[in-house]
């Protein structure tokens, strides 16, 4: 959260005055190192998997997982033209009340 809001961390836990102190830049560098050491594609570190240094090689298990807003948007990408027809093209999902509000309000122009 620190981060995402750009604060110092004794301010998150509502000491201070917003003051970085010397504690809050050891706090914010040793979670960029870590966060640094964090595989963008599983989430995990090595460190976590290397029994050298603690870590344990069944730290973690796979699974699989269906996310129905993924598998739609999958189903709609399928539509978009190949080609010049389709550059630019986004799909997006929003939710219903809003698409329906946005076709009345089409239906409307017309």
């Amino acid at each position: 959260m620190c981060e995402r809001y750009r604060i110092p961390h004794s301010q998150f836990r509502g000491q201070g005055d917003g003051t970085w102190t010397d504690l809050d830049r050891r706090k914010a560098l040793a979670y960029a190192d870590y966060v640094r050491q964090v595989c963008a594609h599983c989430g995990t570190r090595t460190a976590e998997w290397d029994e050298s240094v603690g870590g344990d090689e069944d730290a973690y298990r796979a699974i699989t997982h269906r996310c129905v807003g993924c598998q739609i948007l999958a189903d709609k990408q399928k539509t978009v033209p190949d080609g010049d027809d389709g550059f630019g093209v986004k799909v997006a999902l929003i939710p219903t009340s809003v698409h329906a509000a946005l076709e009345f309000a089409r239906t409307q122009d017309h």
